[in-house]
């Protein structure tokens, strides 16, 4: 469990807040790249660790994300006319590019001097890998981009997709480090062996039955944490699995022989952040039942509603929980693989977990590693001592294996060997 003050430092992501410095040292996804087609495209609202911001595409196809609100009697820039390389409050006419800098103010005979001395607030923004991405931290750290594999890929390689989560980001996080959940939460009744879910999973019928995962190995790396677990595979085997955590709060769940995927959470606000699924495949194109699947909801992608990020299958209305199905198929009655996730986390004693009343156990130890590294890096930074993580890109490109060896072999050496070739995507 975590003490008040911990629970609190993890999950404040808002201006002035430990952690919110922490964040606010990334390159941060907070954008698909569709949601700003082309250039002097509508402005859209946007909300990212409790700042209220607006992102708009230039005349020139640059990016500009800038504080909503002008900077003159504070009217929403939402209404703004996105014309001539710059975002134009509707109400009095002064104008920003996307630097932040005022370019005309033409109310007032002093305008012409006087909008020298005008800004607002503006963060660096890129469209890459199929996400707009901003950086919101000092001007002076300003990193290098993630060295995610997928930010180089072409399009027909990767799929990018988001959905709203209503809960704190790290409580979204802590699923994916949870080695021991999905044997249980994503089951089916009966024998499972013929199950298509467990087919895509890649799990034996003998490692399903083995529903104790032991955490070989926790450890923490130059871009986050790494974990092993081990579990029994049957007939002299072992199923060892590798997953990563990558600073600030992105996690590898869910690759398999040939899709690797990055999730990421990156916080709206402290009750609500934005969940980012990237897939992708690098040596070939995404499979075309990959792609359908991805674009009208499935296994991995619960369908939303339309013109939103929220999910159809949602916390008001109990994610149309069937009873039925829960008594006769799978364990949940919940639909969609990840929406069994979504239920579970969303109302944790709230959309604030509180950790202090917790009782946890030794398959939570990649959890527990992963609080103690991010809390660390948090106060590290508040007394001055700068991170390193973002500025090591080339360490970030990492994905999940599993694989079986034989009872009798060396764990180190496969991980070892695994780590060196597919263990970076």
């Amino acid at each position: 469990m975590l003490t008040q003050e911990e629970n609190v430092t993890l999950t404040q992501t808002g201006p002035g807040t430990p952690m919110g410095a922490l964040f606010r040292r990334f390159w941060l996804p907070v954008m698909l790249a569709s949601e700003l087609p082309g250039p002097d495209c509508d402005p859209k609202r946007l909300r990212v660790l409790s700042e209220d911001l607006i992102a708009f595409k230039d005349s020139s196809g640059r990016v500009g994300v800038v504080d909503a609100y002008c900077p003159h009697r504070g009217a929403p820039l939402f209404f703004g006319r996105n014309e001539e390389d710059g975002l134009r409050c509707v109400y009095h006419g002064w104008k920003f590019d996307v630097e932040g800098a005022c370019v005309d103010l033409p109310n007032a005979p002093e305008g012409e001097t006087f909008k020298d001395k005008v800004t607002i607030t503006a963060y660096p923004a890129v469209e890459k890998g199929g996400a707009i991405w901003v950086y919101m931290g000092p001007k002076d750290r300003v990193p290098p981009l993630p060295g995610y594999r997928f930010m180089d890929l072409p399009d027909a390689h990767r799929y990018t997709w988001k959905m709203h989560i209503e809960c704190n980001y790290f409580q979204s996080l802590e699923g994916d480090l949870d080695a021991s959940h999905a044997n249980f939460l994503h089951s089916t009744l009966g024998d499972q062996a013929n199950n298509p879910r467990i087919r895509v999973r890649r799990a034996t019928q003998a490692a399903i039955a083995d529903r104790m995962p032991r955490y070989y190995q926790v450890e923490d790396t130059d871009y986050g944490v790494m974990n092993v677990t081990t579990r029994s595979g049957g007939e002299g085997k072992l199923r060892v699995g590798m997953g990563h955590w990558v600073m600030p709060s992105t996690t590898t769940s869910g690759s398999d022989r040939m899709v690797s995927q990055n999730n990421i959470r990156v916080p709206i606000d402290d009750g609500n952040c934005m969940f980012w699924r990237i897939r992708y495949n690098p040596n070939e194109p995404l499979t075309d039942k990959e792609l359908w699947e991805a674009k009208h909801g499935g296994f991995l992608y619960p369908p939303l509603i339309s013109g939103t990020f929220t999910g159809i299958d949602n916390v008001h209305n109990d994610y149309n929980i069937d009873r039925v199905m829960q008594r006769n198929y799978n364990y949940t009655g919940i639909k969609s693989f990840s929406t069994q996730d979504t239920a579970l986390i969303e109302d944790q004693r709230g959309p604030i977990m509180d950790r202090t009343v917790e009782r946890l156990v030794s398959s939570d130890e990649s959890i527990i590693r992963v609080r103690r590294h991010i809390l660390k890096a948090a106060r590290d930074l508040m007394e001055g001592r700068e991170l390193e993580e973002p500025f090591r890109p080339q360490g970030w490109a990492v994905r999940n294996v599993q694989f079986d060896v034989d009872e009798n072999a060396s764990v180190d050496e496969a991980v070892v060997s695994r780590f060196a070739t597919a263990g970076r995507a």
